[in-house]
């Protein structure tokens, strides 16, 4: 028997950069997947699964699918130590090798048979209501919009962003074609304003903005940022290795500073980039090559090297905006890299599965 039998390697987290990791180390090593959830779900493509549920059957993938050789733990981590993790249900599980890949906190956590149940029952909502308030103008906002207005033509959507222009993670230009497309589908943008009574106004009415504004919607959508899921490390001896924001610091071969076998990959650590779906996968890729030479006695790791800055928006079923490298464009062209399966099928292309 290969000597990578006897070597342990534990993934905290089943998302885009755990999946991959788990999928390419599972024949070299034995793997244990730690994650809340038995499936992993392509985020990004969450947002047509609103508009069209069945789409959501292709981009929620359990994690026995792609990962059969590893070891599944359906649960949260809650501590670590220099040789084991600790899980939410109990279970005690020794590492020689740990990579933290936690990413967002996505605060309610479905069954796979839910999260199918909640993209029906926001379909419904969307189809049984008239008017719709997104709050939020980033990435997650303009999409929903575009997805809605793209779908459902007649209802009439209104968004909201706090800041002075949408999406501020892409440059200016970007922002003012994705506003621009959304105004020509008679979404109503309403910028540098705060909505004042989410809370008390749950099942549509009249929402207020910190600019005096008074929005009628018969229901509405809070698509803001989420947290990091790292509060959790602050209690573990990876508490020292956080940043102010809450990120693990790593060094450029994306080991946790100051320790020799633990990992941080993905939007968790703290690698000044664009935080993208691809970067993480490239986070693991890098790993998995590290993991496995150590696996097999040699001491050369990989060092991180970066890709290429690049956001694409989708703008509904045929059109995008996107800055790439610096570089702007919008229209069909970065909508068929994206917009067409939101790449779904590039996606399960990369865990060994077919379309």
């Amino acid at each position: 028997m290969s000597t990578f039998v006897n070597k342990r390697v534990v993934i905290i987290g089943g998302g885009v950069a755990g999946s991959v990791l788990a999928k390419t180390l599972q024949e070299h090593a034995q793997v244990f997947l730690i994650d809340p959830k038995e499936y992993f779900e392509i985020a990004w493509a969450s947002l047509r699964c609103m508009v069209e549920p069945s789409f959501a059957e292709k981009t929620l993938i359990n994690h026995t699918e792609y990962a059969s050789n590893a070891h599944i733990i359906t649960s949260a981590a809650i501590n670590i130590s220099e040789t084991e993790v600790t899980t939410a249900n109990g279970k005690t599980i020794s590492y020689d090798y740990l990579v933290i890949a936690t990413g967002h906190d996505e605060k309610t956590e479905f069954t796979k048979t839910e999260k199918l149940g909640y993209f029906k029952a926001n379909q419904e909502k969307i189809k049984s209501t008239n008017s719709i308030l997104i709050v939020g103008g980033g990435p997650t906002g303009v999409e929903l919009a575009g997805e809605i207005s793209t779908d459902f033509p007649g209802k009439k959507v209104t968004l909201v962003h706090r800041g002075s222009r949408l999406l501020e993670f892409v440059g200016e230009k970007a922002s003012k074609r994705a506003q621009k497309w959304l105004l020509k589908k008679n979404v109503e943008v309403i910028l540098g304003e705060s909505v004042t009574n989410l809370s008390s106004n749950t099942n549509g009415g009249i929402y207020k903005t910190s600019g005096g504004k008074s929005i009628s919607a018969d229901c509405h959508f809070l698509c803001t940022g989420k947290p990091l899921a790292s509060t959790w490390l602050k209690e573990t001896m990876l508490g020292k290795s956080l940043d102010n924001k809450g990120r693990l610091m790593v060094d450029e071969t994306l080991l946790v500073k100051g320790y020799k076998n633990i990992f941080a990959v993905g939007d968790i650590n703290d690698v000044k980039e664009m935080k993208q779906g691809y970067l993480a996968q490239m986070h693991s890729l890098v790993v998995a090559k590290s993991i496995k030479s150590l696996v097999n006695g040699k001491e050369k790791l990989e060092a991180y090297k970066g890709g290429a800055q690049m956001a694409i928006v989708s703008l509904g079923r045929k059109d995008a905006v996107a800055q790439i490298s610096g570089m702007t464009m919008s229209g069909w062209i970065p909508a068929k890299m994206k917009s067409g399966d939101m790449f779904v099928t590039k996606t399960r292309k990369t865990l060994g599965l077919t379309s």
